[in-house]
């Protein structure tokens, strides 16, 4: 991030600015300014300790519930607790090793499925729905999940564009679960790989990113 600041201060065109790529790798800021542009997000706490366990837990809807480091990708450091026991067992392995941490609503109906979306400007350029494999509820590609097309409703499409706009992304992954009552946004990515979405859209997604970074380059230096 240091080295898109100062290509940055010196004028040099980027699509993702320092300050939003920051702000989408802390997952519990991302979603605080997701919610707050009144984006529907999973309840999410921020977990220090195991001294208010108990609480934290039906703060966010009781078991199962998911306990994720605050910074992390493709799936590493994501867990699921289906006990009180295994949730502070979780909560002390990560903050014993200096981890900062959160506890997530688990999305029953979403289970082992999410949608992958990808922003480029403000517009959705290709989107697959996301299958873990069995055994497995997370469904990142990297853990050995399954992508497949898909063409999003208008409300998933609206909402990945918002969800990317309030963070400050031009370029992103959106990653949205499939909830009763629409899409809940889990997390953004600043740096979205695209191979596994290009194989399963059959879709040059590459080219509509580069496309856009040379839009971005053409605009006038303010």
């Amino acid at each position: 991030m240091q080295v898109v600041n100062q290509l940055d201060s010196m004028g040099v065109p980027v699509v993702n600015r320092a300050s939003a790529i920051a702000r989408s790798r802390d997952k519990v800021r991302c979603l605080q300014l997701l919610a707050a542009g009144n984006v529907a997000v999973p309840r999410t706490v921020m977990a220090s300790d195991t001294s208010h366990i108990v609480r934290l837990v039906e703060a966010v809807g009781g078991l199962p519930c998911v306990i994720k480091l605050l910074r992390g990708t493709q799936g590493v450091g994501v867990m699921l607790a289906t006990t009180m026991t295994e949730a502070r067992t979780i909560v002390d392995t990560f903050t014993s090793l200096g981890q900062e941490i959160c506890l997530q609503e688990f999305i029953a109906e979403s289970s082992g499925r999410d949608v992958r979306a990808l922003v480029v400007g403000d517009q959705v350029v290709g989107a697959m729905r996301r299958q873990a494999r069995a055994g497995e509820f997370r469904s990142n590609l990297h853990r050995g999940g399954e992508g497949s097309p898909v063409t999003l409703e208008p409300a998933y499409r609206d909402t990945a564009v918002k969800a990317a706009k309030l963070v400050g992304l031009d370029i992103c992954g959106v990653d949205m679960l499939e909830g009763r009552d629409g899409p809940r946004v889990m997390e953004l990515n600043s740096s979205p790989g695209f191979e596994g979405l290009e194989r399963a859209t059959k879709q040059d997604v590459a080219s509509e990113m580069v496309k856009f970074a040379l839009e971005v380059a053409a605009r006038p230096r303010t």
